[in-house]
């Protein structure tokens, strides 16, 4: 009897555990997004996405996966700070959705750039490897 309450007990508390660790294995690769945006590491980035990847910046303009790794190649945009906060991982089976905020600088054409984004990800679990299908952002404005 006790045998059967341990295995019962043990089944029962697998699925949350497989949970929490989806999530802890989702929030480290979704680290990873800013550290390979600040490198800028290109093949990193272009393995973490996935072909049809679509970025919509704070200011409504969407780029493809192509578009945005040609800016990071040829430091047309350079990140040079990303401070995420208030970071929340929510799993929906094999899609992952990272929410929060983060502080951001750098430059982009020539032109600097900095402010406090919104931002949500999208992330798919494939073959066991997460990769992101989109990314959007928007601007938080300072109160005035």
């Amino acid at each position: 009897m006790l045998a059967l309450l341990t295995l019962t007990l043990l089944t029962a508390a697998s699925p949350e555990l497989t949970a929490v660790a989806l999530i802890q294995e989702l929030a480290a690769k979704d680290a990873t997004w800013n550290d390979l945006r600040l490198k800028p590491d290109v093949p990193g980035l272009d393995r973490l996405l996935v072909d049809d990847w679509k970025l919509t910046h704070s200011d409504g303009r969407v780029q493809t996966k192509a578009e945005y790794l040609a800016e990071l190649k040829s430091r047309t945009r350079a990140n040079q700070a990303i401070r995420n906060e208030d970071v929340e991982v929510r799993l929906y089976g094999e899609t992952g959705v990272v929410t929060g905020a983060s502080i951001q600088s750098g430059v982009t054409n020539g032109q600097p750039f900095s402010g406090h984004f919104r931002f949500t990800r999208v992330w798919i679990r494939h073959a066991g490897a997460w990769r992101m299908v989109a990314s959007h952002s928007s601007r938080i404005e300072t109160p005035r």
